[in-house]
């Protein structure tokens, strides 16, 4: 009360709201005008705009008369805007740079609350705004002046040598084909920023005409700022109750807050990242960063992110390459996608990053043309794939971009061996479609180091043996510790095999007894002076007995369903099977203690399959595991003999017409078999390539 007393009210001011400008009425802010410019008594040569843009341009005179105009920078420049010839196009005519262009610009997305007034005769007239546009000057003469003096490098340029002309006149030409587009891909064309520049130079200019301050046609327009009647019905929206006309003057901010400034859409804030689920944060953070370590992404994904769960998450969108985490390409290309720079279809996009990959994971160092001879694809796309990981070094050619992560090797070295089989079906597979050959599989290391011998000497020799014992103490303790702790759960199950043993016996004679100690000692718990906890083959680095027979059940289980499904198999394809099995199984499984290819075949003719001796052609490229072909002898169904016959005829030849198996099966069987189960045999067993039959894995192309 005390402050309405001190600030009396003066003068009330009555306020009409005009509305014969609606929608009509724009606000035009100037740039501070120069000395030899005033906007009063200005001469506007042209104006135009586009209506659906707001978009306005003026052309304004300049006052070369003024003192304050430097004549000689004005002549300079219209020299270099339109050289030394005038006709009609040229910007300057008078040779003189005597105008200036300004286009607009949108001040204000949002003028609804901005108005222009009109005070007169105590009476103060509001006009809402439909616009408030800031002209700037516009340089577009100055590419004009750039473009003329590239004309004129290119004219002094064209005198040269016929021979360099002849060749520029030969240029690679690349043929790209169009490809129907897909919803998504017309989605990201017209939300892109080329589409929208385009749209927006599509539309016409429309010509205005200027009219002065002081024109008759400006002292009749000005009139309609005023409101045209002071009747009740004209400004029923400015009679409001005071809680009204507060809320008006005041609006909630609830507005304000929806409106987010406009980002692209590519971008993401680490605040609105921090939202998504775990795996989607991943995802988006190695599709953006491409490489990234194990500990960077930990602190990108902020406190109390469990690190387990990070692990399984990375596996599913990245790979492992030197201890550090390289973005999976179907993830950069997904499906239906194609190359911007070839169109070739993502498929095929990712075989080649796969091949850049894996040869990363065999060398820091990656030449480039090797992978394009390989690949088969263009160079801007293998240079996209190089980017991605690694950085050109000059003459040496792309070294991989970060260095090896020992830490995480060392404290995951389950994650690394199932990476490791992951690589395995890579490799495998990206041998059959590119046809490798040894130079591309075995890695350059050595020659690097025969290059540069090191000379290490004893002294150094036993001091790193020293300190690499130290830091594998630790961990060979915990080791030893988990295996004690199962010896003693399946202590039962050891005591059981210990009474179970059989010795077969054999006539011994009188002058030399066999030696019983070493069985008496075990029954005591005691042999050559170790206890039986302490189990002799883990100490000379086998497995424990028991550990043995659930590696072999596990082992035997995974033959037995392969065999099942396929009947035929080469040992390179069952191990590229069984790579791929450990890969699919959880940390720590009990096949991860090393399955060597001898206790693969082994088991294999253990579970009722037999080895097919292929009579290979002599010049046959195929490796020593491809001329190993096992098959299923016996699957218990009643085409066990018809499998057999078949697997009989191609022991003794490597390919066969398939009238010849059919009359051999029918011979065998004793029975006329009809083509649906010769096909069902031979669909189990074999496969066609060129008009001939091959048991599985067999060809070669």
């Amino acid at each position: 009360m005390a402050n309405e007393e001190d600030d009396p009210i003066i003068q009330e001011i009555d306020v009409f709201l005009a509305r014969s400008l609606l929608e009509k009425l724009y606000l035009f802010q100037y740039p501070i005008r120069p000395a030899s410019m005033t906007y009063d008594d200005v001469t506007h040569l042209s104006a135009k705009i586009k209506p659906k843009q707001q978009k306005v341009e003026l052309e304004m005179a300049i006052d070369t008369l003024n003192p304050n105009y430097c004549r000689s920078k004005g002549e300079q420049i219209a020299l270099n805007v339109d050289g030394t010839c005038t006709d009609e196009t040229s910007t300057y005519s008078s040779k003189l740079m005597d105008k200036q262009t300004f286009c607009s610009s949108q001040a204000a997305s949002n003028v609804s609350r901005y108005a222009a007034a009109v005070y007169k005769k105590g009476e103060l007239h509001l006009t809402p705004l439909h616009g408030i546009l800031q002209l700037r000057p516009s340089f577009t003469y100055l590419d004009k002046a750039d473009a003329k003096h590239r004309e004129r490098e290119a004219a002094n340029e064209g005198g040269d040598s016929s021979q360099d002309e002849a060749e520029d006149d030969v240029k690679q030409i690349t043929v790209r084909f169009s490809r129907p587009e897909t919803e998504q891909a017309r989605q990201r064309r017209v939300q892109s920023y080329e589409f929208l520049q385009k749209r927006q130079a599509e539309e016409h200019w429309v010509h205005l005409h200027y009219y002065g301050l002081k024109d008759s046609r400006s002292e009749h327009e000005r009139q309609y700022l005023f409101s045209q009647g002071h009747g009740l019905a004209e400004n029923t929206e400015l009679i409001k109750s005071p809680s009204e006309y507060l809320m008006m003057l005041m609006p909630p901010s609830v507005e304000e807050e929806n409106v987010k400034p406009v980002a692209p859409s590519n971008v993401l804030s680490m605040a609105q990242l921090r939202t998504l689920p775990l795996a989607d944060q991943i995802k988006i953070l190695m599709k953006n960063v491409k490489v990234m370590p194990f500990a960077n992404l930990m602190s990108l994904l902020g406190p109390g992110t469990d690190s387990t769960a990070v692990l399984r998450c990375v596996q599913q969108v990245a790979m492992l390459v030197q201890g550090n985490w390289v973005v999976k390409s179907d993830v950069l290309y997904p499906k239906d996608t194609s190359s911007p720079h070839s169109g070739v279809p993502a498929e095929v996009l990712c075989r080649g990053r796969d091949f850049v990959m894996w040869k990363f994971t065999q060398d820091r160092w990656v030449v480039r043309k090797e992978v394009a001879a390989v690949t088969k694809l263009c160079p801007e796309d293998v240079k996209d794939f190089l980017e991605h990981m690694s950085v050109a070094r000059i003459n040496k050619g792309w070294e991989f971009m970060l260095p090896y992560d020992e830490d995480f090797v060392k404290k995951h070295p389950d994650i690394v061996q199932r990476q490791h089989m992951l690589w395995m079906g890579i490799q495998a597979k990206l041998e059959k479609v590119y046809n490798l050959l040894k130079e591309h599989l075995t890695p350059k290391k050595q020659e690097a180091q025969s290059a540069h011998p090191m000379v290490v000497s004893g002294e150094q020799r036993v001091n790193m043996a020293k300190a690499k014992v130290k830091q594998n103490y630790g961990q060979l303790e915990k080791e030893l510790q988990k295996q004690r702790a199962e010896m003693k759960s399946n202590d039962a199950s050891a005591k059981m095999d210990v009474a179970n043993i059989r010795i077969k016996e054999e006539p011994v004679s009188d002058e030399e007894p066999m030696d019983t100690s070493a069985y008496e000692g075990m029954n005591n718990g005691i042999v050559n002076g170790l206890h039986a906890e302490d189990s002799v083959d883990s100490l000379n680095g086998h497995l424990p007995g028991g550990r043995i027979d659930r590696v072999a059940q596990e082992l035997k289980a995974f033959v037995s369903s392969t065999f099942k499904k396929q009947f035929v198999l080469t040992l390179s394809e069952l191990k590229r099977l069984f790579n791929l099995h450990l890969a699919s199984l959880p940390p720590g499984h009990t096949l991860f203690s090393g399955i060597s290819d001898k206790m693969l075949q082994d088991m294999v003719l253990d579970t009722g399959c037999k080895q097919i001796l292929v009579p290979f052609p002599p010049q046959t490229a195929a490796s020593p595991d491809e001329l190993k072909v096992y098959a299923l002898w016996e699957a218990g169904d009643t085409y066990d003999q018809h499998r057999q016959v078949l697997l009989e005829i191609f022991s003794k030849n490597y390919r066969v017409r398939r009238n010849v198996i059919h009359n051999q099966l029918s011979q065998e069987c004793g029975e006329d078999l009809n083509k649906q189960e010769v096909d069902r045999v031979l669909k189990d067993c074999c496969v066609s390539y060129g008009g001939m039959w091959y048991l599985k894995g067999t060809v070669q192309s």
